[in-house]
């Protein structure tokens, strides 16, 4: 279903869809999550809810294609949904190079949609439901570490704090919301390690 309407915009034309003068439904709730929730109502319309494993990354950030960046709608909304169906952070960087190489130096915005993506796929690598930045700090849930894994997490991220009871990481985040997206990626980044360590003394 959401493939569909997205060729119907792609055909049709989305007119102010993803521009900033944007109306209706999209600009209540931005496109990024408008996106999301048509996926869980799709799903939900094939009795399939208990199969959403969507990460969500909480985090405020400006994430969108800018229409001085790439001109044409259905070019915006094709960029918009490779980077959503991007599935690795091979895939991710490799767009991000495609798109440089067609459109020229990325935006902040553009940026922070890939930043974006890669944070959903590093989440899905370590098996955590979702990332969010609030009261000054970024928690990822939910996550369950060893004595080991939780040694390595503190070797990559110094500051992390790790509640097993809440299955929680807590690293300090300050800064624009972008900046607490690299925060994110990089307290990821290390519990991924975790995942090598935790492997390595298993053998």
């Amino acid at each position: 279903g959401l493939r569909i309407a997205m060729r119907d915009l792609e055909i049709r034309g989305a007119g102010n869809l993803l521009g900033d003068e944007q109306s209706g439904h999209v600009a209540a709730v931005g496109f990024e999550l408008y996106v999301e929730m048509l996926q869980e109502a799709v799903a939900l319309r094939e009795g399939a809810a208990a199969q959403l494993a969507e990460p969500r990354v909480e985090i405020p950030v400006s994430a969108f294609v800018p229409a001085e960046y790439v001109p044409l709608e259905a070019a915006k909304i094709d960029v918009h949904r490779r980077i959503a169906q991007a599935s690795d952070l091979p895939a991710v960087e490799a767009l991000a190079d495609e798109l440089q190489d067609r459109f020229g130096e990325l935006p902040d915005p553009v940026e922070a949609l890939l930043a974006l993506q890669r944070v959903r796929v590093k989440l899905r690598r370590v098996g955590a439901d979702h990332v969010s930045a609030r009261g000054g700090r970024v928690t990822i849930a939910t996550v369950q570490l060893t004595s080991a894994g939780l040694a390595a997490l503190r070797e990559g991220v110094s500051r992390a704090v790790y509640s097993g009871r809440e299955g929680t990481v807590a690293v300090p985040a300050e800064g624009a919301p972008i900046d607490r997206l690299l925060v994110a990626e990089q307290a990821l980044d290390a519990l991924d390690a975790t995942t090598t360590t935790a492997a390595a003394s298993a053998e």
